[in-house]
Formats: structure tokens, C-alpha cells, sequence
């Protein structure tokens, strides 16, 4: 069974935290989980960002994610 903190440097390592900032492109991104998740739960955007919103205690406040507009097609 994992351990919680297991859990957190798991949850520290997807996020980038100790590591360089992540070097794959959105679409790339998108298409690896197309490839592995059911049609109705791969993201349709994926938008990359340096930091996400924390509270005192160190959790991820969603409510304060911001979901920049999608971009303009020509």
C-alpha cells in the first residue's frame, strides 16, 4: 500500500516542482492520454502553467485555477 508520502512526491513530480519545467507541447500532451483514456475522459484542451494557486496549509485551491480562452483559429 502507498504511503502518503509516496503520494506527495508522486503528486510533486507530475507537477514539475523538483524538476525542469515541463518540455511537451499541449497537443502532445493531449494526444498520449487520447491514446490511453475512454473517449469521454481525455481533455479537449491542456493548458500549461509555472504554478498553481496554494492555500496556507499547501493544497491546490481549484477554485482559483484559472482556465486561459481558448486560442483563435485563422
Amino acid at each position: 500500500m502507498e504511503g502518503q508520502g509516496q503520494r506527495e512526491e508522486g503528486a510533486e513530480a507530475a507537477a514539475g516542482r523538483d524538476g525542469p519545467p515541463c518540455s511537451a507541447a499541449p497537443e502532445a500532451i493531449r494526444d498520449y492520454v487520447r491514446e490511453r483514456v475512454a473517449a469521454y475522459k481525455y481533455p479537449r484542451t491542456v493548458s500549461l502553467t509555472a504554478e498553481l494557486p496554494k492555500g496556507p496549509t499547501g493544497k491546490i485551491l481549484k477554485r482559483e485555477i484559472t482556465v486561459p480562452p481558448p486560442p483563435v483559429r485563422s
